[in-house]
């Protein structure tokens, strides 16, 4: 699919890295299984996603806003991440990252890799005390797909062009609305719906279907 402009989306949890943000933050709070529990049914599309969001931010009150620092630096970028975007960066295409986490994680790894776009969710934090609480609009399935097509509109890149990645549930309205949609070790419910899937934890096999290595 060589194309002379295009946009890659990628979903950032399990995705554009390895971790799961709300994992990271929920093993200072103690509370990492059941939010693993609640994380693993949202992703398989067994639980509403801002229900299922709110309940696991809910258990982080209380926790001080310096364990935002510690968990980011938890954060693994997931394997041929930096290649795939400079490449694409390089051919004149644009790379964003869309998140049902949290932007006080996504930024630093925004900025670190040159992504054109990132978008998540709030955390509120009063008096430097993170209160189990989300600021502003819920970054959904729906507002995954609403920067999709916004990023497109921004970048002059037509839809035609665009590619979404991700693995779950949370994803598949955004992989809808692209041209391509591609499942990175996914959940059987992506696995069925996207266009292409790959096994292998290797962001850098984008790039043959972009036409940007052979």
């Amino acid at each position: 699919m060589p194309l002379s402009t295009f946009l890659v989306v990628l979903d950032v949890d399990s995705t554009l890295i390895e971790n799961e943000a709300i994992e990271l933050l929920a093993a200072h709070a103690g509370s990492e299984p059941e939010v693993a529990e609640i994380t693993a049914k949202a992703m398989n599309g067994e639980l509403d996603f801002e229900q299922s969001l709110r309940a696991r931010v809910a258990t982080l009150e209380g926790l001080p806003e310096r364990v935002l620092g510690e968990s980011g630096r938890q954060i693994r970028v997931t394997r041929g991440a930096e290649e795939m975007i400079a490449t694409v960066v390089a051919a004149g295409g644009r790379v964003g990252a869309v998140s049902g986490g949290f932007h006080e994680l996504l930024d630093p790894v925004a900025r670190k890799l040159g992504l054109s776009y990132a978008r998540a969710n709030r955390l509120e934090v009063v008096n430097g005390i993170l209160t189990g609480k989300l600021i502003g609009a819920i970054i959904d399935s729906r507002a995954k797909a609403d920067a999709l097509r916004e990023w497109a509109n921004d970048s002059g890149t037509p839809l035609s062009g665009t590619i979404a990645v991700g693995d779950g549930a949370n994803d598949l309205l955004m992989m809808k609305a692209a041209a391509l949609s591609v499942g990175i070790t996914a959940k059987p419910i992506v696995r069925a719906n996207a266009d292409v899937h790959i096994d292998t934890r290797d962001l850098s096999a984008l790039l043959p279907l972009l036409g940007l290595r052979g």
